[in-house]
């Protein structure tokens, strides 16, 4: 236990960039391998989109008064034998109970018009490092200007892809790398039966 609690990093010695959440992950990842390449194989990358890439997310940092933040998709790493969850964009504890989190974070379905239902893509952490690469085009206005400043070093490539983000964002379950799930079937999986509490809709 006390070295788990030794190698976690804070929240303010992760690398961060603000709307790059899947590159943020991929960072903290990298992290831990380095670290401890064991405890990297109890965790996982969750990709947390649908099909209309309208996704409600509560505690966020950049939430107002309360309200959701609807985000295209968003990216968190899990720790699965400890149920643990990071997530830089959130204002809860980092890292956070993942029962915690599903309550204040993800909370429930109940209420929530089925356009921004929940799904997530869950996918071992060192198949994410192996295989996700980004060009960062995704950011890039059409005049080639950038939505939001780029993490500070080179993008993520790899030997076989410079732009495979959309694989990961997709919830089509025979497409891309990892599992899709509901959120009630990710959090029978994680929670061992429990669901999120505090019903609440976004702001549309």
């Amino acid at each position: 236990m006390a070295l788990e609690e030794k190698i976690k990093p804070s929240r303010e010695k992760c690398e961060y960039t603000s709307c790059y959440c899947e590159e943020n992950v991929w960072c903290l990842c990298e992290f831990f391998r380095r670290e401890d390449a064991a405890q990297l194989e109890d965790m996982f990358v969750v990709f947390i989109s649908n099909e209309n890439r309208t996704v409600p997310l509560w505690r966020q940092t950049s939430g107002r008064g309360g309200q959701p933040v609807v985000w295209d998709y968003h990216v968190v790493l899990l720790q699965a034998r400890s149920s643990v969850v990071y997530d830089l964009d959130s204002e809860l504890p980092f890292p956070c109970s993942l029962k915690r989190y599903s309550s204040e974070a993800l909370r429930s379905e109940r209420g929530i018009r089925p356009a921004y239902h929940r799904k997530l893509r869950v996918v071992p952490a060192h198949s994410f490092l192996l295989n996700f690469a980004s060009d960062r085009s995704h950011m890039k206005n059409s005049d080639g200007s950038w939505k939001m400043p780029p993490p500070p070093y080179p993008p993520i490539h790899t030997t076989e892809s410079r732009m495979n983000l959309d694989d990961f964002i997709s919830m089509r379950p025979a497409y891309g790398w990892g599992r899709v799930f509901s959120l009630e079937e990710f959090l029978k999986t994680h929670l061992g039966g429990a669901s999120p509490s505090s019903p609440s809709s976004p702001s549309s």
